[in-house]
């Protein structure tokens, strides 16, 4: 079974920092691309950031400038850094993955399990 496993989340005041990882593991043959997104109460999940294997990024707009995703492909991990949050950044953030699995094979979107991000102002 793939599985994608967060942790980073927590709680800052406005103009804090926090750093969000996620690990891939299972029977994965490649991972074409890694992201990040978010859900705040009474909204539905929008994209934050996403990175492919050649390191190529997108970012929302409410995000440029302030956040970074960055990836290490030798640990199928993908990091989200957060700096000046601000209080509308507080939602719950999950971790995404389009993936080619070996049992059985094929592609695969697969979703962490989200990790909480609560910034006070």
């Amino acid at each position: 079974q793939v599985q994608l496993v967060e942790s980073g989340g927590g709680l800052v005041q406005a103009g804090g920092s926090l750093r969000l990882s996620c690990a891939a593991s299972g029977s994965i043959f490649s991972i074409n691309a890694m992201g990040w997104y978010r859900q705040a109460p009474g909204k539905q999940r929008e994209l934050v950031a996403t990175i492919t294997s050649g390191a190529s990024t997108n970012y929302a707009d409410s995000v440029k400038g302030r956040f970074t995703i960055s990836r290490d492909n030798a640990k199928n991990t993908v990091f989200l850094q957060m700096n000046s949050l601000k209080p509308e950044d507080t939602a719950v953030y999950y971790c995404n993955a389009v993936v080619i699995t070996t049992a059985p094979l094929g592609y695969r979107e697969i979703w962490g399990q989200g990790t909480l991000v609560t910034v006070s102002s």
